[in-house]
């Protein structure tokens, strides 16, 4: 047994001993890295087998196959090979019929149109994934194709009701709705706590109000939840889609999702956004009456009556740069002080003051790069430095050419801060405030400038001639500028049973020997009245600069109207006395003497001239006026309502004191009167059985909801409205409905259709160009943009119609509009309503009433107005 071990050992040592032997031969033999090479030979030697094996099986199973093919089915033949290669190698002609609409004048516009569409929108991204121009064709063709339905449908279609009832009577509705939510919010909450009224709640008292309103539909969710409104979009336009498409085009799916995307993302949710967007209209209510000069007590009146900060602070920071701007335009200042020798008095003031605004902005400036740990503080300070050695060596060195003269010891004072301090805006803050002084109280300068015919001038100008002035200037250019006189008291007497309003005029005379003339003379509102029509007919240019208060028809009595009337007469007085315009009209000073003398007053016209005047005249011209005003409606409704309600107010306020109680039992052209306003459209008052002048009582209608006329006393609004029906009917409403209607036909007339697509054209592409989106304009010019809209809105609202329905009501009507355009979810509303109304007259053999019902079924609220209305019922 152990020589069996020990054999067998040694033939496992004799086997390692080999085996490691050969491996040291072998790495000896062909070096440490060929156990490598040798690996990597039998991997190519498998591998190529495998591949060889691989293609060797390959074509024998594509041999295989043919022989299988060949034996089913027959050889291709040659011919069909070549048509199908030459058919390929074919180009496809491209055959666009050009006709949209039937008009050339705007078809070929509106080809314009699709052609930068189709580039803009679609081709800069088709053309990454395909050459191939049959897909542009399609699409083009297909929008052609809906083009055509459209245009076809329009012409089929009478727009005269919607443009003049239906879209006035959306609109008076919504501002309806509008009113009873600010109504219910004000009678909810606390007075003390109404400015602290948040815009969510008044769009949950407007969606409760519109439900009640229309009871079938509430547009809340669609309104103010922007995926609800993409969705609401989007079936719209599949509907759109499925009237205006071939039906190819609408059943393939691909071809329906793609255009109805396009539509709804790409066309109708931008244009909603821009139409909503309440600076957008801001900015196109001041486009619309551009024509209107700016009315300053309007403006006044705006700032007084706003309750947002951010508008006061952005009025003032433009009316601080227009200050600066038109000081360093002030010549006349400069050419009067330069007479005076004080010319480097009020340029160094000027040049402090502009200094001082720059060294704020750039110290402020610094601060914040301060605090961004920026380092710009020694350059800064080297330009605020040199711009105040600049000031000093121009106004107040001994080099200065001229000099501002004053105290030597301030100036060494400012020399000595200069040299050693760093420069503050308030460095020239003591000799600055030292040359104020002096020209204010220097006789040279302010004092002198005050009894300068500029100055008269100037306050002319800027309407400040407000008070009486009792002084003027001894240049003695002529007796009328030694004549003054003033309103010193007013009373009511009576004469024979009549009572009318005396003024007392106090007047002054200085007479060439030095003398002074002192008398009084007592003139009626009728004199004034004679005067103005006499000096107006001879001198034709002063109607329009010298402006009489107007006549009063009750109440022309009161206290504080006759003080009202004593002032305004008083300006009256003292613009007619402005040399300046004496100047102007030399010849007019005979007639001012003749009115001012201590005598009773020669009527120029008399009695009988002086009421046909103001009775007869005014209302032939009115009639004319009012036919004139509708031939020529402007393209705003805005402006066009202002001139009919213009002309309208000045024939009401003559036939105020004529027309007795017969104008109050004309029959009332509205009918429906019983029904409630507030549970009802506007158009529910019109009266079903007359179909005469709907667009004309569609229009007073409005008027009547803009003005909120119904909440007044009955008595008045049954005047009012019986008044205006009277003047409907005294100038010919049938001739002003037509007027109205004539208009609208001229608004769509294909003539008019081809410039609005011109416009539309050339606002999107100038210059064929796609227009890049305009930046989110800065919080402070929309905050003006909001004050000057409000002004413009309340400056063309004449004063005729203030004094039939009241400034106050005027006013809170004018406001109560702007105010409901700033609430872009309520734009939003108003936007859809106007489309909804729009496809229901395009299309009126479709249910779309139904399917907006539909469409809008998606509200909580109005499933929760359904339900309570069901229980209501029940009870």
């Amino acid at each position: 047994l152990l020589l069996t071990g020990c054999h067998m050992s040694l033939a496992g040592l004799s086997v390692w001993g080999w085996g490691g032997l050969g491996v040291v031969l072998f790495l000896i033999t062909f070096g440490p890295f060929a156990i490598f090479y040798l690996t990597f030979y039998i991997f190519c030697f498998v591998g190529g087998g495998f591949a060889v094996t691989l293609l060797f099986g390959k074509t024998s199973s594509e041999k295989h196959l043919e022989k299988c093919e060949h034996s089913y089915l027959p050889a291709t033949p040659t011919g069909i090979l070549k048509t199908l290669e030459e058919m390929k190698l074919e180009v496809k002609p491209i055959k666009i019929d050009r006709r949209v609409t039937g008009s050339n004048f705007i078809d070929e516009p509106l080809q314009q149109v699709i052609q930068f569409a189709l580039r803009d929108y679609i081709q800069y991204w088709y053309y990454t994934l395909s050459d191939d121009e049959s897909f542009l064709l399609e699409i083009r063709q297909t929008v052609q194709y809906a083009l055509v339905q459209f245009s076809t449908r329009s012409k089929e279609v009478d727009w005269q009701p919607y443009f003049t009832t239906r879209l006035v009577d959306d609109f008076a509705t919504h501002l309806r709705v509008f009113r009873k939510a600010q109504e219910r919010l004000g009678e909810k909450e606390d007075p003390k706590q109404r400015k602290g009224r948040t815009a969510t709640e008044l769009l949950e008292s407007f969606f409760e109000a519109e439900v009640e309103m229309e009871r079938k539909i509430c547009r809340d969710v669609v309104c103010t939840a922007p995926k609800e409104e993409e969705g609401f979009l989007r079936d719209l336009c599949e509907v759109l889609l499925y009237l205006l498409l071939p039906p190819g085009d609408f059943h393939n799916k691909n071809m329906r999702y793609f255009l109805r995307e396009i539509l709804a993302r790409g066309v109708l949710l931008p244009l909603i956004n821009q139409l909503s967007d309440p600076d957008y209209i801001n900015q196109f209510v001041i486009w619309m009456i551009r024509d209107s000069s700016a009315n300053y007590e309007a403006f006044m009146t705006i700032l007084k009556l706003t309750d947002r900060p951010a508008e006061l602070e952005a009025v003032k920071d433009k009316v601080m740069e227009e200050l600066q701007y038109l000081r360093s335009l002030d010549t006349a200042g400069d050419d009067y002080m330069q007479q005076m020798g004080g010319q480097a008095d009020l340029f160094f003031w000027l040049t402090v003051e502009g200094y001082r605004v720059t060294a704020q902005q750039q110290l402020e400036v610094l601060q914040g790069w301060q605090k961004d740990g920026k380092k710009q503080s020694t350059q800064t300070k080297g330009l605020l430095k040199a711009a105040a050695l600049g000031v000093y060596d121009q106004y107040l060195s001994e080099k200065a050419s001229p000099r501002v003269q004053i105290d030597q010891a301030l100036v060494e004072k400012l020399s000595e801060k200069l040299s050693k301090e760093d420069p503050t805006p308030e460095i020239f803050d003591d000799i600055q405030r030292k040359v104020y002084d002096m020209m204010l109280r220097d006789e040279r300068f302010y004092p002198s400038f005050r009894q300068h015919p500029l100055y008269v001038r100037m306050l002319a100008e800027l309407d400040m001639l407000k008070e009486p002035s009792f002084r003027g200037s001894d240049d003695g250019e002529g007796e009328s500028m030694q004549l003054h006189a003033f309103i010193s008291d007013t009373g009511v007497c009576n004469d024979h049973g009549k009572t009318y309003a005396l003024y007392a005029i106090t007047v002054f005379r200085k007479n060439p020997d030095g003398s002074e003339d002192c008398w009084k003379t007592y003139r009626r509102y009728s004199d004034f009245h004679d005067f103005h029509m006499r000096i107006t007919e001879q001198f034709g240019n002063l109607s329009t600069i010298l402006k009489l208060p107007g006549k009063k028809t009750f109440n022309n009595m009161d206290r504080d109207f006759l003080e009202k009337r004593k002032k305004d007469l008083n300006a009256y007085l003292q613009l007619l006395l402005n040399p300046e315009m004496v100047k102007a009209c030399p010849t007019l000073t005979n007639y001012i003497n003749d009115f001012l003398e201590n005598k009773a007053y020669s009527k120029g016209k008399g009695d009988f001239a002086r009421k046909m005047d103001t009775f007869v005249n005014p209302l032939r011209s009115s009639m004319r006026n009012v036919s004139n005003a509708v031939k020529s409606l402007p393209d705003s409704l805005a402006e066009g309502m202002t001139k009919m309600s213009d002309n309208m107010g000045r024939m009401s306020e003559r036939l105020g004191q004529d027309i007795k109680q017969s104008i109050f039992k004309v029959p009332p052209l509205i009918a429906k009167s019983d029904i409630d306003p507030e549970h009802c459209r506007i158009s529910a008052q019109l009266d079903d059985n007359v179909d005469d002048n709907i667009p004309l009582r569609v229009m007073l209608l409005l008027m009547d909801e803009v003005f909120d006329l119904k909440e007044r006393n009955q008595w008045l609004r049954r005047n009012i409205k019986n008044l205006l029906q009277q003047l409907i009917r005294a100038t010919y409403g049938d001739t002003i409905n037509r007027k109205i209607v004539d208009h609208v036909d001229f608004m769509t007339a294909p003539e008019q259709v081809a410039d609005y697509v011109k416009r539309f054209r050339d606002s999107f592409w100038p210059n064929g160009i796609l227009a890049e989106t305009p930046p989110r304009r800065d919080k402070n010019i929309r905050m003006r943009t909001r004050v000057a809209a409000k002004t413009s809105l309340l400056g063309i609202m004449p004063d005729e119609l203030k004094h039939i329905i009241g400034a106050d009501t005027t006013r809170k009507g004018i406001l109560r509009v702007f105010d409901m355009f700033q609430h872009q979810q309520l734009n939003r509303r108003l936007v859809y309503v106007f489309l909804e109304g729009f496809l229901e007259t395009m299309f009126p053999q479709y249910k779309f009433p139904e399917l907006f019902v539909k469409l809008y079924s998606r509200s909580e609220r109005m499933h929760r107005y359904s339900q309570k209305l069901r229980s209501t019922q029940k009870r």
